[in-house]
């Protein structure tokens, strides 16, 4: 069963709000600096609003090299910018640090976030190195922050890396529900904007028939039916864009498009 957050609403959409790059990433637009980190967010918010998603995630894609450990400057700064937007919003919204579990517990919990996704649990060998996220930090620090209500979404496979556990997706993902109390499950491919297996999605929906599960990664107008034929939602953030380009802005009527497919298959 969905959240009870998205109103009753099934197969839903979560748009991404990707922030350009924060203070002190190689990428940063110090020339612009907040002011316009914080237009690009209200413009691709606008946007995904108009186009009818559900929810959006407001994420820190841009901070490339990726970082497993949120520094002071750019923890600040993503929290600003979500608690700025928040008087724009009218849907649900979640965030997600990458690849921080516990600083997206922290930044969600300070901006009123109804959930926060990452990699919470597993080992894995990535561009950032051996990559062994905590889950317990991450739960114990949302419950020091009363925050029991915040749904936390579970990659259980991760995008630029690969999984050091042996064991079938579809085990993993049990694991994950029954050992770190994951609130809701979800299946990537390998790089942003690169879909997820349909047999690995299938088999953790098999798996875990009572489970929210979204599939993460790659969803297109091309693929939409055939993805929440399995899952009970989808997190778009590359095919919103112009021209499908990860870095570029929202593309409002690809949104649209996007939504009138989903509308016709609720």
């Amino acid at each position: 069963m969905l959240f009870d957050f998205f109103g009753g609403k099934s197969k839903v959409v979560i748009g991404m709000v990707h922030i350009g790059a924060l203070p002190g990433s190689p990428l940063y637009d110090a020339e612009g600096g907040m002011d316009r980190l914080l237009e690009g967010v209200l413009t691709d918010l606008e946007r995904l609003q108009q186009g009818g998603v559900d929810a959006v995630m407001f994420g820190n894609e841009n901070d490339r090299p990726y970082t497993l450990e949120a520094p002071p400057e750019a923890l600040a700064a993503m929290t600003a910018i979500v608690t700025a937007a928040k008087p724009h919003l009218r849907v649900p919204f979640g965030v997600d640090y990458l690849w921080d579990p516990e600083a997206s517990v922290a930044i969600a919990c300070a901006t009123g976030a109804r959930f926060a996704r990452e990699v919470f649990t597993g080992v894995y060998a990535s561009d950032m190195g051996l990559w062994q996220p905590d889950a317990a930090a991450a739960l114990r620090l949302r419950r020091r922050l009363g925050r029991p209500d915040l749904k936390l979404l579970f990659n259980v496979n991760a995008e630029f890396a690969a999984s050091l556990d042996t064991r079938p997706i579809a085990l993993r993902a049990r694991s994950a529900v029954f050992s770190s109390l994951a609130d809701a499950v979800l299946v990537s491919g390998p790089l942003t904007g690169q879909p997820a297996e349909t047999s690995e999605l299938a088999a953790v929906r098999e798996a875990l028939p009572e489970v929210p599960l979204f599939a993460n990664t790659g969803v297109d107008i091309d693929n939409v039916r055939e993805v929440l034929a399995i899952a009970d939602g989808c997190i778009v953030g590359t095919h919103f864009k112009v021209d499908g380009d990860t870095w570029n802005p929202v593309d409002g009527e690809r949104v649209a498009r996007f939504m009138e497919v989903v509308e016709r298959l609720r």
